[in-house]
């Protein structure tokens, strides 16, 4: 507005200054040729006065014409030298009289020889500009002088001249202060509610569809405002319901991962986290940290990062549609993980939109599979051991039996015989040690302890007494019958006493312990502690921890004697049946203790389903006392 103001204005004033020149040319023009006819006119009527020499008169005519016209300015009469002898509106005398200095006409040196042609000239004065015409006296041929007249500018042309310069400066500062006017007028009607606008759309394109525009404006502006408004209103109405429509899917599938039994994370194609389960952050220890919106290879040990960057690259770049990793964390916990990798692809399957994770704990399934191969190999091992012996024994016999003695033939056979029991004892423990791994389902029922531990004693009295140990019973009296398998448990005593009649040394004692706890609770229906004491060899706390494992036998200084090493596995199992542990006591050369509680008893108890009450545990040292 300000540019095409200025443009208009420079026009007008343009246009207007041309005028005013080309009407002042004009006028000079005419006043060029008014002074030069004047003075021509006049030179003709003086020049016979001048020639004469009749100044008196040449005064008189010259007043007379003078105040008879107000176009003249000045009259001014000199000799051929230039000598100013006569003036109007000043004579000779005055001039003379007030001037130290004489006047004089400085005309140019070839004036006098153009004589017959007058000079005319302007120059500016405070009072206009005035035409100045200076005409040669010629008479009879003879050049007499100059006569120099000056001619006022015509009035009217002046007054219009002076009227235009001051209307157009009128109209320039006119056009400018309605400029300024329009600039306040625009800002204050136009300007302000176009910011207010912007600064609406602004706060719109950020997401806040909360701003309204309050402005009382009529017209096309005000129809503008209202219309915005309506916009906002159901931008904000939209966003209220995809907001929740959001919040409510977003609940379910948090929900559902939730519930999910393996981690699972989502991430986007700046490998930044958007979701993850509670699986996935007890798996990699997050449970304290902030995670969402960071980059997950930040979060991961240096060897998980080496394994997933290149694939989480070929992933998001569309080289690759899934992978599948199988890695140890060593932190928080060493676990061994399975990670399945999927890409997310838009509605249309072209671009990725993200990668879903999904992790999977198979440290259980790693150790079983490690379990399962050691104890293959143990089998193998421990099998092929009797066989070799049998084998060999017979080889021995079948050949060379002819040359052997009748002692060195029964020596060879017992030795067959004994491997043989060694194998069936193997292979037993093992059908057992399988069986009790199954799912397979026992029958629990009342049991009396009593006369299970009774029935261990008959079975094993002949041993202690062949080793010269003793072999004995301390049971409270009175105790109630307890809930479980009997042949499961007459197998543990079995082990247990077998064991500590195994490592016990001639002159030490073995002793099977039976008491009632007491009551934690009212509704606490009993339980029964069961010991397995003996003063043998003991066992070092280092090997306390693996003594349970398969095949596991401790071999030291005192260990010598020949087992399968599951004996105490499968009492492991069969107490994990009862829903209750065995625990060990021990200490090389006093004695071991294992012991183990089980829950009395009653009616209302189903065969399958025994009600077990809480593990009560005494301090280790009071059953070691206890043994010695």
């Amino acid at each position: 507005m300000a540019a095409a103001t200025l443009v208009v204005s420079l026009l007008m004033s343009g246009l207007t200054f041309w005028a005013v020149n080309t009407i002042q040319q004009d006028a000079h023009l005419n006043d060029t040729r008014f002074g030069r006819d004047l003075g021509l006119l006049l030179a003709a009527n003086v020049a016979p006065l001048v020639a004469e020499d009749h100044r008196t008169e040449l005064a008189q005519f010259t007043h007379r014409f003078y105040s008879s016209t107000s176009s003249v300015r000045y009259m001014l009469y000199a000799d051929a030298d230039g000598e100013i002898f006569l003036g109007i509106p000043f004579s000779e005398s005055e001039v003379q009289n007030s001037l130290t200095i004489r006047r004089r006409i400085q005309l140019p040196d070839n004036f006098a020889e153009k004589a017959e042609l007058p000079m005319v000239r302007q120059h500016l004065t405070p009072a206009g500009e005035v035409t100045d015409v200076f005409i040669p006296l010629n008479h009879e041929g003879q050049y007499l002088g100059v006569l120099a007249v000056g001619i006022n500018p015509n009035p009217t042309l002046m007054i219009s001249s002076h009227l235009t310069r001051d209307v157009t400066t009128a109209v320039f500062v006119s056009i400018w202060v309605m400029m300024i006017l329009g600039a306040v007028f625009n800002a204050l009607t136009i300007t302000k509610p176009i910011k207010e606008l912007l600064v609406g759309v602004k706060n719109i394109a950020a997401g806040n569809f909360k701003q309204r525009i309050d402005l009382p404006l009529g017209g096309e502006l005000g129809e503008l405002i209202c219309s915005f408004n309506d916009m906002a209103e159901r931008l904000k109405r939209y966003e209220e319901q995809n907001i929740e429509e959001l919040t409510s899917e977003k609940a379910k599938l948090e929900t559902l991962m939730a519930t999910i039994a393996d981690g699972a994370m989502l991430i986007d194609i700046h490998q930044q986290i958007i979701l993850v389960n509670p699986i996935a952050r007890r798996i990699f220890g997050w449970e304290t940290q902030e995670i969402l919106g960071q980059n997950l290879l930040q979060h991961l040990s240096p060897t998980v990062q080496k394994e997933l960057q290149q694939p989480l690259c070929d992933m998001i770049t569309g080289k690759l549609e899934g992978a599948e990793f199988r890695l140890t964390l060593e932190e928080p916990l060493n676990r061994t993980v399975r990670l399945l990798l999927m890409t997310v692809l838009d509605q249309h399957r072209e671009s990725t939109k993200g990668i879903a994770i999904t992790v999977q704990d198979i440290t259980r399934e790693a150790e079983l599979n490690e379990a399962k191969s050691q104890f293959i190999s143990n089998v193998s091992h421990e099998l092929r051991t009797p066989l070799f012996n049998i084998k060999s024994f017979i080889e021995t016999l079948h050949e060379y039996g002819d040359d052997l003695s009748e002692s060195e033939r029964l020596e060879f056979l017992e030795t067959a015989n004994r491997e043989t029991d060694r194998l069936t004892r193997l292979v037993n423990d093992v059908l057992d040690l399988s069986r009790l791994e199954s799912c397979k389902r026992y029958n629990f029922e009342a049991v009396d302890v009593s006369a299970t531990v009774e029935q261990t004693l008959r079975s094993n009295q002949l041993n202690a007494k062949d080793k010269g140990i003793e072999l004995c019973q301390e049971l409270e009296p009175h105790l109630p019958p307890i809930l479980g398998n009997y042949d499961l448990l007459l197998q543990v005593f079995a082990n247990l006493v077998g064991n500590a009649l195994k490592f016990t040394q001639s002159g030490g004692r073995v002793v099977i312990r039976a008491s009632l706890l007491p009551l934690s609770s009212p509704v606490d229906p009993g339980r029964l502690r069961i010991e397995i004491a003996d003063t043998g060899i003991g066992i070092d706390p280092e090997d306390q921890e693996a003594i349970f494992d398969r095949f596991f036998r401790v071999e030291n200084r005192v260990h010598t004697l020949e087992g399968t090493g599951l004996g105490l596995s499968i009492v492991r199992n069969i107490m994990e049946k009862h829903h209750s542990q065995v625990h060990l006591v021990s200490e090389v050369s006093v004695g071991t203790t294992f012991w183990f509680d089980l829950p009395v008893f009653r009616e209302t108890a189903t065969p399958l389903e025994p009600l077990i009450p809480e593990v009560l545990t005494l301090p280790p040292s009071s059953i070691l006392m206890s043994t010695l």
